[in-house]
């Protein structure tokens, strides 16, 4: 019986070294019928085409781009006619024959101190605005497509962890069960087999409801209506040879994007909108000029009059002084604002560079460690098998392989994410993994 129990135990030790290797490899899957593959190419393609906010932050360009238009438009003439409602001479009621009176006016206004060049500048730089305004979003957007798209790749790597290790264990309780009911094994053995399983299908689904989440999140910034499962394709070298050594130094990134960033730009545009504005006032402090024409048939001191008007306001109590003093001010805020975005993007360069830095370090970590429980792995195997540790030993050390390929997974994720936000900060792409 002895005999029989220790080729049993081999046998059931065979099966679990099959599937903890066959984790370590992480081999592709058969992906369910409904399972779209996406690489992050196809999908930045997709999300600049398709997605809802960046259509509705095209919109708002399109919108401040036709306030340029409309700054530079003339004035309407206005026209009025004047015609007497009754004459007593003819009796005749809004009489339009030659023996009744009827006037009329033309007029233009002419901005003479450039208010409508100032205007066309204000509405100028709001366009300038809004469109960093969009490709800040596009930036903001794409950070969180790509960590996204990285996020559900590792989590659907260590999704294959627990499927392949619940496969395995299933079919050793399966043989397990078999030996005690031939009284080969303990009942302790069986139970304690079923406990680990039980855990490793919780934590299974606590992982598919991390996912999920993602699923939803990529769907939404692909503007894609289906219900098939997002299952992203990435190149695993391509990702490990990323490396800080290939981006330029940290002063280097900072300097670059306070050129780069598009909300740096946006606030400088502001800016220059607010100066714009303040010249605009000062337009405005002095008054149009209206020129115009009038015609009068009968009422004047001559028959078939005509005349030419010229009309201005006189500047006396209103010169625009409360308008210009506003403008003074929000073009003094808009320059600290402009300082504190500086300041806090270069600090943010300097943020995201050290949590690179931190990122890869511990990444080259976690190989190494993943290597020596490799090599591990198939001693303990065998120590089981012939009873030379027991099976409290063996799930402990089985345990701590599996949280070791979830945390290289995790720890990948956080390298790539440290690199994605680092692009972020900056402003443009520094640290990119080949497509």
């Amino acid at each position: 019986m002895l005999s029989a129990s220790l080729r049993f135990l081999s046998l059931a030790a065979g099966l679990l070294l099959t599937a903890a290797t066959t984790a370590a490899a992480q081999t592709a899957l058969p992906a369910p019928a409904d399972t779209t593959r996406l690489d992050l190419a196809q999908a930045e393609r997709q999300f600049a085409d398709q997605n809802f906010a960046l259509l509705a932050q095209r919109y708002n360009v399109s919108a401040a781009e036709a306030q340029i238009l409309q700054a530079r438009l003339w004035d309407n003439p206005t026209i009025s006619i004047e015609q007497n409602t009754y004459n007593p001479q003819t009796r005749r009621v809004l009489d339009v024959t030659k023996q009744g009176n009827s006037i009329v006016q033309v007029q233009q206004l002419f901005a003479i101190a450039g208010r409508r060049k100032a205007a066309a500048n204000v509405a100028q730089q709001q366009a300038l605005a809004e469109q960093y305004n969009l490709q800040d979003l596009l930036r903001t957007l794409r950070f969180q497509l790509r960590t996204t798209f990285y996020d559900l790749y590792f989590k659907q790597q260590s999704l294959r962890v627990y499927d392949r290790q619940i496969a395995e264990f299933r079919r050793t309780i399966g043989l397990y069960e078999s030996q005690y009911q031939k009284g080969n094994i303990a009942l302790k053995d069986v139970v304690r087999l079923k406990a680990f399983l039980f855990d490793l299908e919780t934590e299974r689904q606590t992982l598919l409801r991390d996912m999920t989440q993602d699923q939803a999140d990529l769907h939404v910034l692909l503007r894609d209506e289906t219900a098939s499962f997002l299952l992203p394709q990435a190149s695993v070298a391509a990702i490990r040879a990323l490396s800080l050594a290939q981006a330029p130094g940290e002063t280097a990134l900072a300097d670059s994007a306070q050129n780069v960033r598009a909300d740096v730009r946006a606030r400088r545009a502001q800016v220059q909108q607010q100066q714009a504005n303040l010249r605009l006032q000062h337009a405005l402090a002095t008054p149009d000029l209206a020129v115009g024409y009038v015609y009068d048939r009968a009422g004047n001191y001559i028959q078939n009059y005509n005349a030419v008007t010229l009309g201005m306001a006189i500047p006396v109590f209103n010169r625009n002084q409360g308008n210009i003093r506003t403008a003074k001010a929000q073009m003094e805020g808009s320059q600290a604002l402009l300082q504190q975005q500086q300041l806090q993007v270069r600090q943010e360069v300097y943020q995201a560079y050290t949590l690179a830095q931190q990122a890869e370090q511990l990444s080259a970590n976690t190989d190494r460690n993943t290597a020596d429980f490799d090599k591990l792995i198939d001693g303990i195997e065998r120590s089981y098998a012939q009873r030379n540790i027991t099976i409290v030993e063996f799930l402990d050390f089985y345990e701590s392989y599996k949280e070791n390929l979830l945390q290289r997974n995790e720890r990948s994720n956080n390298r790539i994410r440290a690199y994605e936000q680092l692009n972020y900060a900056v402003g443009r792409p520094v640290l990119t993994p080949a497509n």
